[in-house]
């Protein structure tokens, strides 16, 4: 399975770095793991709805020329669906089996996703109605990702 993760941004803070390369070596083990980074668009700190669609459209068209058309993507929204990690595995799972190799985690910037990405997407998922820092996200869902393929394979795993 070919997975990933397309973010918008750069990632600067070095313990989150350390943590998502740990985590994407002990998943390369089961799958082929990508982190793209895609530029952030540069915009004031206030903006107005019309310049921040514009921004988030911007940004998506970076995200979607990562995107091929055999990928089945998956993007991290507020108002997806919330999954247990035994969901998310039996999910990965179901995908792998009804040959989806190509699988593509979308996690947009600090204004969230365009309504085109959103369109694009096969299905929206939700870590929590909590926001989270958009790094710090790259982190739990590599994480969440490396888990689903341990539960998948039943090793074990701590809960």
């Amino acid at each position: 399975m070919n997975i990933s993760i397309i973010t918008v941004g750069k990632l600067k803070e070095k313990y989150l770095k350390q943590g998502i390369d740990e985590y994407a070596k002990r998943l390369s083990a089961y799958a082929k793991i990508d982190i793209i980074e895609v530029p952030d668009e540069k915009a004031p700190e206030v903006l107005s709805d019309a310049e921040m669609i514009k921004v988030k459209e911007k940004e998506g068209e970076r995200i979607l020329s990562k995107i091929g058309q055999d990928t089945y993507v998956i993007a991290l929204a507020i108002n997806g669906k919330m999954k247990s990690s035994e969901q998310l595995a039996a999910d990965l799972d179901k995908l792998a089996t009804y040959g989806k190799s190509k699988i593509a985690f979308v996690i947009g910037g600090s204004l969230g996703l365009s309504d085109t990405v959103l369109r694009r997407a096969d299905e929206k998922l939700s870590f929590s109605p909590m926001t989270f820092p958009h790094q710090l996200m790259r982190l739990i869902l590599v994480e969440q990702v490396y888990r689903s393929f341990r539960i998948n394979r039943g090793e074990p795993y701590h809960k």
